[in-house]
């Protein structure tokens, strides 16, 4: 049965509903074609200027995407107030963009009632800019944490989508075409959405709601429930890990009945996977935030810097500081003794 537009749609059909996509440079290609594509696909399958979209850039020079494949802007930044709806497609690491004419431009372009989105790490850009206070908003799953560490009160979700009033967050990647397909069946009813879902082979629209990432099970390739209810755990307790006799407590079984699940199913002992989990979240921090590297060890549950910054060096081959210089984040001063000392056993 065909869904009828809203209300809403039908009183704006009257002219092309006009989309501009702020192009960060590096912004992943992925992302924007994923949500360019079913604009066009709708124009197409109706034979109607339903929409119109331009592309912006921060200073109007060509932007190249993450893959080097470049797009000139068509539209300058100061005449996007003609415009009903702004996605910023930023990708890479956005926390190193720090652009106040830009941050300002937005929230004025917010004030004067143009719709704000974001892209894969668009909601970053978002978020400097003020323009997420009070808002439900996503990220890619990539950039959750380090975002967190700067915006702690935001009301971050981990799904692949999220329109809240006048902010629509996506976490990049394929999920930007089921947001514009949502987006589209909003303004011109389900029938229309369906169309472009078929006419692009995509034969299941997926909810907001859905999960980023794949499950741990897929992850891991594992079926194991009592494993997995461990793996979870030690996926939400990065800062304060859980020592090995309460994971096996939660797992019903004995450490050693645990280790053992871990060596057969992961190739690992559970110390060693659960330190991984810990430095791949601190090696994200460093890279996409300015906490100094004391404020990462305890982040990551590291009670002594100098324990931390061996471990780190032993598995990525440099020291935590020796990373961040190498991130080109402006660091934090560091703790004294950062790179020395002694640190607690794993859990």
């Amino acid at each position: 049965m065909t869904t009828p537009p809203s209300p809403v749609a039908t009183a704006r059909a009257d002219r092309p509903h006009r989309v501009g996509f702020l192009l960060v440079p590096g912004f992943p290609l992925m992302s924007y074609a994923s949500a360019v594509e079913p604009l066009r696909a709708a124009v197409t399958l109706t034979g109607e200027p339903l929409y119109a979209w331009s592309h912006l850039g921060i200073d109007g020079a060509p932007v190249a995407s993450s893959s080097g494949v470049t797009i000139t802007p068509d539209l300058g930044f100061e005449a996007a107030g003609g415009l009903d709806l702004v996605m910023v497609c930023a990708g890479g690491n956005p926390a190193e963009f720090d652009h106040k004419p830009t941050f300002a431009r937005l929230r004025a372009l917010a004030a004067a009632g143009v719709t704000i989105g974001g892209m894969s790490g668009g909601a970053w850009i978002l978020a400097r800019a003020g323009l997420l206070h009070g808002r439900r908003a996503t990220i890619h799953w990539e950039h959750i944490p380090a975002l967190l560490e700067e915006f702690p009160d935001l009301a971050l979700e981990r799904s692949l989508w999220v329109i809240d009033r006048d902010r629509i967050t996506c976490a990049g990647g394929l999920a930007s075409f089921d947001m514009m397909v949502e987006l589209i069946g909003r303004r011109h009813g389900a029938d229309l959405a369906l169309r472009v879902c078929d006419w692009y082979l995509h034969t299941r629209s997926r909810s907001g709601d859905d999960a980023q990432r794949l499950s741990l099970r897929e992850r891991w390739r594992t079926t194991n429930d009592r494993l997995l209810k461990v793996l979870a755990v030690m996926e939400e307790r990065i800062e304060e890990p859980v020592g090995r006799e309460a994971l096996a407590a939660i797992a019903g079984v004995t450490v050693r009945q645990l280790e053992r699940l871990f060596a057969g199913h992961l190739g690992s002992t559970l110390g060693d996977h659960y330190l991984g989990l810990r430095l791949d979240r601190a090696r994200t921090l460093l890279r996409q935030t300015s906490l100094s590297v004391a404020e990462i060890a305890v982040a990551c549950g590291f009670a002594a810097p100098g324990h931390f910054a061996r471990v780190y060096r032993t598995r990525f081959g440099r020291t935590p500081s020796g990373e961040r210089a190498a991130s080109g984040r402006q660091a934090e001063a560091p703790a004294v003794g950062i790179e020395g000392g002694r640190g607690r056993a794993m859990p």
